[in-house]
């Protein structure tokens, strides 16, 4: 479906959730009987959550019972979603640790005896197999939480990848699908939200700019920004942020809000627009015991408004339990329990580990689990009830022809959704569209994204000036070293040779200075990956924007060089010639932090780009014809001169000096400087001019010019390009260096298991 029939559906869209329309409590029993509330009318009833002033300011959760039916009785729905998973099975390659011959890897035990090498096998050393998940089944409804839960390497995370399709199709054997139908990746990546357990978030932004930055990425534009802050501002009272809503994120270097608070900020940034789907990765992790339920409490209000939510949890409380809707416990990849909290206790009961009275169910089910994966028989046993418990259809709500049951189709589940505000992202409402077509990839064209990256990252760079200063010192502190080293050079021999060793070292110098811009992107890699894992922009906005945001400081660098080099080494051409010097540089600035961005995109350690960059760089002025001309370059190592970034701004700034075809830098007996014969006195020196005067014949005196501009520029075999043609190679470089950081994102962050 195209852009534009989107954009005109979305007003109906926001205009049938009153949230859009007032910040005022809105009477809910006006709306038909048979829908639930939406998340914008769920996020403004927040009676269960309120919040005591403690003496540092702080907010503490504390639950209360509320009505949200406003004393009217919402007659039973129909379910419009059902996501249904089968017989998932992934299993993943381990390497194999290769033997030694056996007079090699005979070894000792801890008690000093000699032990046996194991044979040397003929087996790959990836022929090892581990199975992550073992034909698990189940489903998952909207308006219900449910639960993924094991001890740790029990295959929780994996089955949260497998149903979010964050595993490759090729290694995911078995069937996931949304109301009998199985989703295509792009409207997945739609309709559905992941947050991570990591909480990957700017750490120099504050908390109400990260989430209205999320709400800009994933809100059309259609929805005034009025409106887009009305929704964030609610998301900030029902998080419980109110307090934090102005303190930045912070990270190690910068002090900011607290663990639980971040983590309720990256749940924010990715139910801004409402998803149908939302799967989350241990949400609690690292929280204590308030904050993770006011987390879960948030979720259950999120599943209330009519999305399926799917999460991994490792242990959780008493009050936790009771908001949880669906469990399944996994063990070693299998499932060992799949059915409602309330009925553990008659599950464990009939299996013969009846629940102690007055002991959390979780806590036992995940005890005896541990203790029967450490016996001989492991839970093949508890697998094995498991199975005979479902199929006598004791300790599930499992129904699967719900779907069928109700009548509803994927794309009319996704068309009722969107009628009550759900899919707040460009959706149309027709449904005489696959529901592929119900909702647009993206929220926004490509020049907004561009514009809102641009204006974060430039928000995010600016509270952090150090690295800016850092960098511009850098270049100050070289340029002035190179200015006092080669002042007021003068137009001699010795100063034809000083020039050009000025020229190499400058521009090899403008280049390494741009490694510093390798961390930039490592450290944002996996922010980049997560926004983009579910469309919240086009990774072309992000590149395009990644650039534009470099450029204003690759200016101000490359100006701060070229005024504190340019007439301090006495360069000629005047303004002309300083103009171009300083394009020059920039373009070398440009082709250097494009070439290190690209190398950011492929390496994923810092210290390792870094080795990278040094030799790579190393080899570029090698070859770039200041210690070897182009002639002398042996024929297979031509090809290396050609890929030279140094080659070609140093080129440029040498015909920028010697471009003057009169202008005389060795003449008469200056020929002898460079000689043995400088020592001889000048008497002699004419004498020896006269004699080769009369051997070839034309008459040379001490004010005779032998050697010009162009003739040092034959010298140095830099005849075939022009300055200007330089230039454009020069900025050429970074546009190619950009498309393939671009390359390198489109094929390296798919954020895929394979």
């Amino acid at each position: 479906m195209s852009r534009v029939v989107a954009d005109n559906c979305i007003s109906s869209a926001i205009d049938a959730n009153p949230f859009y329309h007032t910040m005022e409590l809105d009477d809910l029993s006006s709306a038909p009987p048979a829908l639930s509330p939406t998340l914008g009318q769920l996020l403004k009833r927040v009676g269960d959550v309120r919040k005591e002033a403690t003496g540092d300011g702080s907010e503490t959760p504390v639950h209360q019972a509320v009505d949200v039916t406003d004393g009217a009785t919402l007659e039973p729905r129909s379910l419009p979603f059902v996501l249904s998973f089968s017989n998932l099975t992934y299993s993943v390659k381990v390497r194999r640790k290769m033997s030694l011959p056996s007079v090699l890897s005979r070894g000792r035990n801890r008690l000093g005896a000699a032990t046996e090498a194991e044979p040397v096998s003929g087996e790959s050393l990836f022929s090892k197999t581990k199975t992550l998940l073992d034909d698990i089944s189940g489903e998952a409804r909207d308006g219900e939480i449910m639960a993924v839960m094991g001890a740790s390497g029990s295959g929780k995370s994996t089955l949260i990848d497998a149903l979010a399709n964050r595993i490759a199709k090729g290694s995911l054997k078995g069937a996931v699908t949304l109301n009998g139908e199985v989703m295509e990746s792009r409207l997945l990546k739609v309709i559905s939200a992941y947050v991570m357990q990591d909480d990957l978030l700017f750490p120099m932004l504050t908390v109400e700019e990260t989430l209205m930055f999320a709400a800009e990425f994933r809100l059309p534009r259609t929805l005034s920004k009025s409106k887009k802050k009305m929704r964030v501002q609610a998301l900030i009272d029902q998080l419980g942020l109110r307090n934090a809503a102005k303190t930045v994120i912070g990270d190690e270097g910068h002090r900011g809000v607290s663990g639980g608070e971040r983590r309720r900020v990256s749940i924010g940034t990715d139910i801004i627009h409402d998803p149908i789907l939302l799967f989350l990765d241990e949400p609690t992790s690292g929280l204590d015991s308030t904050s993770a339920f006011m987390v879960v409490k948030v979720l259950q209000r999120i599943a209330q408004s009519g999305s399926i939510v799917i999460m991994s949890i490792h242990q959780p409380s008493y009050r936790i339990l009771g908001l949880l809707d669906r469990m399944i416990f996994l063990s070693r990849g299998q499932t060992v329990y799949s059915g409602s909290p309330t009925n553990l206790p008659r599950f464990f009961t009939e299996f013969g580990h009846p629940i102690p009275e007055n002991e959390n169910r979780t806590e036992f089910a995940l005890d005896l689990i541990r203790q029967l994966e450490g016996s001989p028989g492991g839970t093949k046993s508890l697998v094995e009830f498991n199975k005979s418990w479902q199929s006598m259809k004791y300790g599930t709500d499992r129904n699967p022809d719900a779907a069928d049951r109700h009548g509803l189709s994927l794309k009319e589940a996704i068309s009722a959704s969107i009628s009550r505000g759900k899919l707040v992202s460009g959706a149309a409402q027709s449904c005489d569209v696959s529901p592929a077509s119900m909702v647009p990839t993206f929220a926004n064209p490509l020049w907004i994204e561009m514009a809102v990256l641009f204006r974060r990252s430039m928000k995010n760079s600016r509270r952090m000036p150090e690295l800016f200063g850092i960098r511009l010192g850098a270049v100050l502190v070289t340029g002035f070293i190179l200015a006092t080293m080669f002042w007021q050079l003068d137009n001699s021999p010795k100063g034809v040779q000083e020039r050009l060793g000025f020229f190499a070292f400058a521009m090899s110098t403008t280049f390494y200075t741009c490694a510093d811009a390798l961390p930039v992107f490592l450290q944002e890699r996996y922010i980049f990956m997560r926004e983009t894992a579910y469309n919240a922009y086009r990774r072309s906005s992000y590149v395009l924007s990644h650039s534009l945001a470099a450029l204003p400081s690759l200016i101000f660098l490359s100006f701060a060089f070229s005024a504190t080099t340019f007439w301090a080494v006495g360069l000629d051409g005047g303004f002309a010639g300083f103009l171009f010097y300083f394009f020059i540089i920039f373009a070398s600035f440009w082709a250097g932090s494009s070439f290190v961005t690209f190398l950011s995109g492929v390496v994923p350690q810092v210290m390792l780009g870094y080795t990278i960059v040094v030799a790579i760089l190393a080899y570029f002025l090698l070859f770039s014809g200041f210690f070897i001309t182009r002639d002398r370059i042996p024929p297979y190592w031509i090809w290396f001169h050609y890929m030279s970034l140094v080659k070609y701004p140093y080129e440029a700034v040498l015909q920028n000096e010697f471009h003057n075809p009169v202008k005389c830098f060795i003449r008469g007996i200056q020929i002898f400087d460079n000689t043995p014969l400088k020592a001889v006195p000048t008497a002699m020196k004419l004498k020896l001019l006269e004699n080769m005067s009369s051997t070839l014949g034309m008459k040379i005196t001490s004010s005779t010019c032998l050697t010009t501009g162009t003739d040092i520029l034959q010298q140095q075999g830099i005849t075939d390009l022009s300055k200007w043609n330089c230039l454009w190679i020069t900025v050429a470089w970074g546009f190619l260096f950009r498309i393939l950081f671009y390359f390198s994102l489109l094929l390296g962050s798919k954020n895929k298991r394979t």
